[in-house]
């Protein structure tokens, strides 16, 4: 048994929790469908050019859409959107309208949706994907962006968080 099969995915898991991180939603259009899944696994990767990261489950269905589109959105959710993470968290047959939870999308001039009130969005195209592990790091340069004011939604420790004042 190598060093690495020791580690428990609990506590794996918990050691990660304990790193603050933003909420997005990835969103791809599918035949005219808006798709969308919440992810706290992105990064930047580069200023130039302009690349970022995200990381998907292979066994999601964000994960063959992104293949499949080679064009996807990155939106960096604001600390009111918290029911559009958990709507968009849950299982792809479990949802139903993202109206529901309050979501509402545009469209930018390549059909990409994106998200309405969210504190940014990017506009990626996929430049590659590696397979780790059980996911895949897809890898988009960002053709677009729009950055809005606003505080962000957070995830720490299994929860959603909100910034406290500044001091």
């Amino acid at each position: 048994m190598d060093e690495q099969s020791k580690i428990e995915s609990f506590d794996f898991r918990r050691a990660l929790g304990a790193f603050a991180t933003g909420i997005t939603i990835i969103t791809v259009d599918n035949g005219g469908e808006i798709h969308g899944m919440t992810a706290n696994a992105f990064s930047s990767v580069s200023l130039n050019p302009p690349l970022v990261l995200v990381c998907v489950d292979q066994r999601a269905r964000s994960h063959s859409l992104l293949h499949a589109r080679q064009r996807f959105g990155i939106n960096v959710l604001a600390n009111s959107q918290r029911a559009i993470s958990e709507f968009f968290a849950r299982p792809a047959e479990d949802q139903h309208t993202p109206s529901e939870a309050g979501a509402s999308f545009d469209r930018t001039q390549h059909g990409t949706p994106v998200l309405q009130g969210a504190l940014a969005y990017l506009e990626c195209r996929l430049s590659h994907a590696q397979i780790a592990g059980d996911h895949t790091i897809f890898v988009g340069e960002v053709e677009d962006l729009v950055v809005r004011d606003g505080e962000p939604l957070l995830y720490f420790r299994g929860q959603y968080r909100e910034l406290g004042p500044q001091g």
